[in-house]
């Protein structure tokens, strides 16, 4: 089977797989970089940038390391630097920001992305109704939501189409299956319903109703049988995160990546977050030290997210995301969070990221 390139905007992706977004640190130049020279479509984090480069763009930390405040957690000049050196390893071919909805500082990181170079800007955990007023300055800059249902894309456009005369460039469908945060509830993750295969032909119909942009699948995608199948359920392109945690150019942790490779299929499982819904994950010792009641103490440091209303949500689940992430980041293996998506115990080897878009494009064996 032949993959006809995915459009986006005014950009063209010749080979219809996006790179998930993953953070703090997962998916940043040299990942991004990478796929996008083979051809594909890489996504830079905006998750904690302040600890990029061994934190020396952060402007203030705190004792332990951690950047204080969004204004150094989303750190502008990181992003710039981010971006500068992804740009010296794909040249002009398109790179795409993921930008989290649910974070403080929205509106400036989406700014600060555009204005560094993005092309693409993605969002999810939330329904971006504000995004088209954050791009607006940026007319060639394509903007994609991440959504879970038609209901949701049909809002959006509505509110976007009323208020910006705007409508999504695409639009990524994300199923359950997904690494780190869901779009659904704990327990409506598990309905048959809001499986991805079922998700995504009413959301496509809902894309016809507007224009008929591409639909993009994720959650769980793992190979090049899984790519042909979202593609007979009508979608466009697809979108992988863990797949790309097991290639030489991501930018995690040699600990990070063994970690997902020791991974058992039961070891992967959904979490509490502070966000307020179920994030997927590696259990390991930190989850242990929930349950004991000896997690790190919660001192929302970088204030990250507005739903954890500054470490409140943090404390009631029993530990602060943005630290346990940066320590994942810093190979910490014992206080580390380690998100993964379903497939994650699948990932067996490292690879270079021209061979595995030869494997998700060709098949396994080629």
């Amino acid at each position: 089977m032949t993959f006809a390139p995915l459009k986006i905007g005014k950009y063209t992706i010749d080979i219809p797989i996006i790179q998930g977004g993953m953070g703090v640190g997962i998916s940043w130049d040299r990942l991004a970089g990478a796929v996008s020279k083979e051809g594909a479509l890489g996504v830079i984090s905006s998750v904690g940038t302040g600890v990029y480069a061994q934190r020396k763009y952060a402007a203030k930390l705190a004792g332990d390391r951690r950047p204080v405040d969004p204004i150094n957690f989303y750190s502008a000049k990181a992003m710039e630097a981010i971006l500068s050196n992804a740009r010296k390893v794909c040249g002009e071919k398109p790179l795409a920001v993921n930008v989290l909805y649910a974070i403080n500082d929205y509106k400036r990181v989406v700014v600060d992305s555009c204005k560094a170079g993005a092309n693409i800007v993605i969002t999810g955990a939330g329904l971006p109704l504000s995004l088209p007023e954050c791009v607006k300055d940026f007319p060639d800059v394509a903007i994609v939501p991440i959504v879970s249902t038609a209901k949701a894309l049909k809002i959006l456009c509505k509110r976007w189409q009323k208020n910006h005369n705007r409508l999504p460039d695409a639009v990524i469908v994300e199923g359950p299956l997904s690494g780190g945060h869901q779009g659904f509830k704990y327990d409506e993750c598990l309905l048959e319903e809001n499986q991805l295969e079922n998700l995504i032909q009413p959301i496509v119909q809902e894309a016809k109703e507007w224009g008929d942009f591409p639909v993009i699948a994720a959650g769980g995608i793992w190979d090049h049988e899984d790519i042909k199948r979202m593609f007979d359920l009508g979608a466009k392109g697809v979108q992988m995160g863990t797949r790309f945690i097991g290639t030489h150019e991501c930018d995690a942790s040699d600990n990070f990546k063994q970690t997902i490779i020791d991974a058992k299929e039961e070891d992967i499982q959904l979490f509490k977050s502070p966000v307020g819904y179920p994030a997927r994950g590696v259990k390991t010792n930190l989850h242990k030290m929930i349950e004991d009641k000896t997690a790190p103490k919660v001192a929302c440091i970088s204030n990250c997210v507005a739903p954890c209303h500054r470490g409140e949500e943090a404390k009631i689940v029993g530990y602060c995301i943005a630290d346990r992430l940066c320590d994942a980041y810093d190979g910490d293996l014992q206080r580390g969070l380690f998100f993964s998506g379903t497939n994650g115990y699948k990932l067996k080897e490292i690879i270079s990221v021209k061979e595995l878009l030869k494997k998700l494009i060709f098949g396994e064996d080629k």
